[in-house]
């Protein structure tokens, strides 16, 4: 993986990038959907293209529970099972570790798990899960790590950093394949000296990559733009940077102009099913289950140029969605893809325009 980055905004930290790998290069920002278990929900991998998509990204946790390591293996790999043939991204799990609470046990050497399916125990740990990634073959692989709450105590928030930053070491020790690359992850809670302090500890790795993790936990966007900025402010510049788990339209923008190459999230697909598509940039949404709506003939957008608001009036989506017809879960989603990669397009766009 080589990162190159081509133009720079003199005004903001935005700038424009290209991230390399042997699937192939991707311009920067950009944004990565969510294939949890090897699948855009209700998306083929030509129409996610379609969105402007370049990477996907799939998880570690819940594919070695279904249809589990070997399985992939055995089919071809991450790529063959998804039949998606550009960059791709595998989480560690570690946002289970804050997101299943209830059903895990941290402790120095890992997490052991109940699986949210049937109860069964499973283990994680910093070398099986790189391990896992290897075998999975993503392009782009992360370390387990150890993410709290907002509302962590600074004991708390230290202890799991001290962990995340032991895991880290131990999985940059694990075998990968020569195409991976393993990023080392940012945690630090709510504390700005602390997500410095991770920035210091990974650095002297020389990682290829940095994802910020730990953030969009429960805390005010405030707080989170003024955590991302010290963070980033810390980070080297020639090294992508992936904010995990944000995938709203102003967040987006905003925190691409703060220096942000990479962002994931399931909320645009999630939102899509649940009958809610963005009406704008800034995250304004249609509810697709009120009937007034099937009396609008224009499209969602009327500047969108997604396939959706190409061949389909906001009515007739409204009246599948109200029919629970899948399809509309399909056109919903491919508008919801699209319009995020448009809003980090436009900033790219206008970074190579002035630079």
């Amino acid at each position: 993986m080589r990162f190159e980055i081509v133009g720079t905004d003199p005004n903001s930290g935005l700038r424009a990038g290209l991230l390399h790998t042997a699937h192939g290069t991707v311009p920067t920002p950009t944004f990565m959907p969510v294939g949890t278990l090897g699948t855009v929900k209700a998306l083929t991998p030509s129409e996610v293209r379609a969105t402007g998509a370049g990477v996907v990204l799939s998880n570690t946790y819940h594919l070695a529970l279904r249809p589990g390591i070997e399985t992939v293996e055995r089919l071809g790999g991450l790529h063959a099972l998804m039949r998606w043939d550009g960059p791709m991204l595998t989480d560690s799990g570690g946002f289970q570790v804050f997101s299943l609470g209830g059903l895990r046990e941290v402790s120095a050497s890992g997490v052991t798990f109940a699986s949210h399916l049937d109860g069964r125990p499973m283990r994680l740990t910093p070398e099986c899960v790189v391990d896992m990634q290897a075998r999975l073959g993503a392009d782009l692989i992360m370390p387990l790590d150890d993410c709290v709450a907002a509302s962590a105590s600074r004991s708390e928030t230290e202890a799991a950093l001290e962990r995340t930053v032991a895991w880290w070491r131990r999985g940059t020790r694990v075998a990968t394949r020569e195409h991976q690359a393993l990023f080392a992850l940012l945690q630090g809670g709510m504390f700005a000296d602390l997500r410095r302090q991770a920035v210091l500890a990974a650095n002297a790795d020389n990682p290829p990559g940095f994802a910020i993790g730990g953030l969009s936990v429960g805390e005010s966007k405030g707080t989170t733009l003024e955590l991302l900025g010290a963070t980033i402010e810390a980070l080297p510049a020639d090294k992508p940077r992936y904010l995990m788990g944000v995938g709203h339209p102003l967040d987006l923008s905003t925190y691409a102009r703060v220096g942000v190459d990479l962002f994931d999230c399931v909320l645009p697909t999630r939102l899509a099913r649940n009958g809610a598509v963005w009406s704008d940039r800034i995250g304004s949404r249609f509810d697709l289950s009120k009937h007034a709506l099937r009396e609008r003939d224009g499209p969602i957008v009327d500047d969108c140029l997604c396939a959706t608001c190409r061949d389909w009036s906001l009515g007739v989506l409204a009246a599948l969605y109200q029919a629970r017809e899948p399809l509309a879960y399909r056109l919903a989603s491919t508008h919801n893809l699209t319009l995020l990669q448009r809003v980090l397009q436009d900033l790219r766009g206008s970074v190579l325009y002035t630079s």
